[in-house]
């Protein structure tokens, strides 16, 4: 039996010599890298939120097994799948695009993830912020209609 590890750098060494690697196994490994970025952010949500894989099949509407191989990255879940789970952990589900690279988060309501949450300023700063900035541009507004 060949570890990972060896099978790995078998595979390694076929992209260096310039040997291409079968498309449907190319197609496949991009399959699995999906399953396991998104398992990887329904964990890193629920665990933002402090709830159990039980707690989060309940309000999903799955099994706690469901939950634990979508996390391992064992199935891509279908697209009503995500919308149920972005339900259930009070979450925007974003997937970016771009090149070969795919970004797969679980996003707060107001648009931060759970590491920008941390690090901001408390909600109430947030909150006079903006109204700061729609009181300036309702002045520019004035000024623009009168002058």
């Amino acid at each position: 039996m060949v570890s990972h590890a060896r099978w790995k750098l078998a595979r390694d060494k076929k992209v260096a010599q310039g040997i291409a690697e079968d498309p449907e196994v190319e197609r496949r490994r991009e399959e699995i890298s999906l399953a396991f970025d998104l398992g990887q952010a329904v964990y890193d949500r629920r665990t933002a939120l402090g709830i159990s894989q039980t707690e989060l099949a309940r309000r999903a509407g799955m099994t706690q097994p469901q939950v634990s191989k979508l996390e391992l990255g064992g199935t891509v879940p279908t697209v009503p799948l995500l919308a149920r789970l972005a339900r259930a952990m009070e979450a925007m589900f974003r997937m970016e695009l771009f090149g070969s690279s795919i970004r797969v988060t679980f996003t707060d309501l107001d648009g931060t993830t759970p590491e920008e949450a941390r690090t901001e300023p408390p909600a109430t700063e947030r909150a006079s912020a903006p109204a700061a900035e729609a009181e300036a541009d309702a002045g520019l507004g004035r000024t623009a209609a009168t002058g």
